[in-house]
């Protein structure tokens, strides 16, 4: 869970717009850039060369799975 107050903070790297906190997927979500960012033990991973296609968090999430 990422406090509120961070997520008012943080920009997406790569357009410097906002991001949204998809709490169910753990990831925080640029809709302009169509890139989500991983957050791995409650720290967003804000690098532009970790973020994935907007429409992988569900391919991404059953591959760990397999």
């Amino acid at each position: 869970m990422i406090p509120k107050e961070l997520l008012d903070l943080i920009a997406c790297p790569k357009c410097k717009g906002e991001v949204i906190y998809d709490e169910v997927k753990n990831i925080l979500i640029c809709q302009r850039c169509k890139l989500y960012y991983p957050i791995e033990d409650d720290i967003p991973i804000l690098l532009i060369d970790s973020a994935k296609p907007l429409e992988g968090p569900e391919k991404a999430s059953q591959e760990r799975n397999t």
